[in-house]
């Protein structure tokens, strides 16, 4: 993820966040936004798979 979108992005959810809101809150809502940028990213690079496959990986492990 590149660092400005990041960042002109964490400034767009600071702005709509309410004025009372903590400095856990900002932290959380950041974190997030950086998370869904990165699948994202990740899902146009198809580096995701699907629900069936990470279940069938599940499966596996627990096997072991």
């Amino acid at each position: 993820m590149e660092a400005r979108q990041l960042r002109d992005t964490s400034i767009e959810v600071i702005k709509n966040l309410p004025q009372s809101c903590t400095l856990e809150e900002i932290m959380y809502e950041i974190n997030l936004t950086a998370q869904v940028l990165e699948g994202l990213k990740d899902k146009e690079e198809g580096k995701t798979i699907t629900t069936k496959e990470l279940l069938n990986k599940i499966d596996t492990w627990r096997q072991k």
